[in-house]
């Protein structure tokens, strides 16, 4: 009995001791984070904080580079030009200034600070040869622009030596509208419908053509005003005129057309398609009825950029279109010039006044091509919420006058017998 009953605890202390397996486990070890007080703490780096002292650094690095860079060019130097001067003054600048920072900041702020610096330098320099590009046009353009007959009148009975109250640029205007719209009738065609197929056909074929586009855009201008020139006119017997300038124009208009297309409608989403196929529409039927309405805008800047790269081209016009003082209306018969071949022979002019043209027709010509630029922006950015709106208020519009006629033929139903009925 002794025995048994010593026994039985210990069977008991073994069954508690195997069964459970809390009772057999150590607790676990909890590790606790230790906070860092704020002096110990990093510090945040903020990229786009703004300062008093980055303010003076960048004012007092800047007068620092010009004194020392005049220094440099007038005594140790001899640094003759502007561009020189200006291209030392912003090397000088860039490491006077991160001299300065590095005193305050740190490796990767320093980098940041002096990046930044580089950026806007080279941004700010890209901006100020724009404006210098268009002020020197305007202000050299001002002495013939005020003139109403520049617009009006051509150069045939205009001569050189000629005050600037007599001729004008009209035939370059009107020739440059005629090439360009014969250009435009030749590559909005070609320019979409390589797009839909290089969007919708994809294949060994479509990567080759979109190869070919590729390389024609670095195309150079003078090369398909050679081509135009060696086949058309040379082998077909085509007269310079301007239906040969608006064929040299198109080769150049209509890689920038087909890249633009083809990023749009790659911009067409997926589910639009899936829903037309759905509905048991064919391709072709989507691309007309759902995939070109819905990339209209997109289309619209593709060919207004297209059009602002072939109205400025000078290269093969000269080549093919010819040159005449007078007003040309015939694509097909006789020289026609454009505004920039007109460009070309004004400025090649020793004469003041035939400068003065010449400036003046580059200002008229640069206002058209920065319009077009505009128009493109203008179309390109369009809001999809005003669109929307866009599109429900022509669609109540057309509602409204589906109302309007029932209601006048019922009217004239009830007043006259023999209306026709609806």
């Amino acid at each position: 009995m002794t025995t048994s009953a010593t026994a039985a605890p210990a069977t008991a202390s073994s069954v508690t001791h195997t069964g459970s397996p809390a009772a057999n486990t150590t607790p676990p070890t909890q590790t606790r984070l230790r906070v860092l007080p704020d002096s110990e703490s990093p510090r945040e780096r903020v990229l786009s904080d703004k300062r008093v002292s980055d303010v003076l650094a960048l004012c007092g690095a800047g007068l620092a580079a010009l004194a020392l860079a005049a220094v440099i060019a007038t005594q140790l130097v001899p640094v003759r030009g502007i561009p020189a001067f200006t291209v030392l003054t912003i090397v000088l600048f860039t490491m006077i200034y991160a001299a300065i920072i590095s005193l305050t900041e740190n490796g990767p702020a320093v980098r940041d600070r002096v990046v930044t610096v580089i950026v806007h330098t080279l941004a700010f320099t890209v901006l100020l040869t724009l404006v210098f590009v268009v002020v020197f046009t305007v202000a050299r353009a001002l002495p013939a622009l005020p003139h109403l007959n520049f617009f009006t009148e051509d150069m045939a009975l205009a001569g050189p030596l000629d005050p600037l109250d007599t001729g004008g640029i009209a035939h370059a205007i009107v020739g440059t509208l005629i090439q360009i719209g014969i250009a435009l009738a030749i590559t909005i065609p070609l320019g979409i419908a390589t797009a839909v197929f290089l969007t919708e056909i994809p294949g060994p074929f479509a990567r080759f053509v979109r190869t070919v586009v590729e390389a024609m855009t670095a195309l150079p201008s003078i090369v398909a005003g050679l081509f135009i020139y060696a086949t058309a006119i040379y082998t077909f017997g085509l007269d310079k005129s301007g239906l040969a300038a608006a064929l040299a124009i198109s080769i150049m208009m209509l890689p920038i057309m087909i890249r633009s297309s083809d990023v749009v409608l790659r911009l067409v989403p997926h589910t639009l398609k899936e829903a037309s196929y759905g509905l048991g529409a064919t391709q072709w039927s989507t691309v007309w009825k759902v995939t070109l309405p819905t990339s209209r805008s997109g289309l619209t800047t593709a060919i207004i950029l297209a059009t602002a790269r072939g109205i400025g081209e000078t290269s093969p016009v000269l080549l093919t279109s010819g040159f005449t003082a007078a007003m040309n209306l015939n694509p097909t018969s006789g020289p026609m010039v454009s505004l920039p071949l007109a460009i070309f022979q004004f400025v090649k002019s020793p004469e003041p006044t035939m400068i003065a043209r010449g400036f003046g027709t580059a200002a008229t010509l640069m206002l058209l091509v920065v319009g077009l630029f505009v128009i493109a922006r203008l179309i390109g950015a369009d809001n999809p919420a005003k669109k929307a709106a866009r599109m429900e208020r022509h669609r109540r519009f057309r509602s409204a006058l589906i109302t309007a006629s029932r209601a006048t033929l019922q009217t004239t139903r009830r007043t006259r017998p023999d209306a026709p009925q609806e």
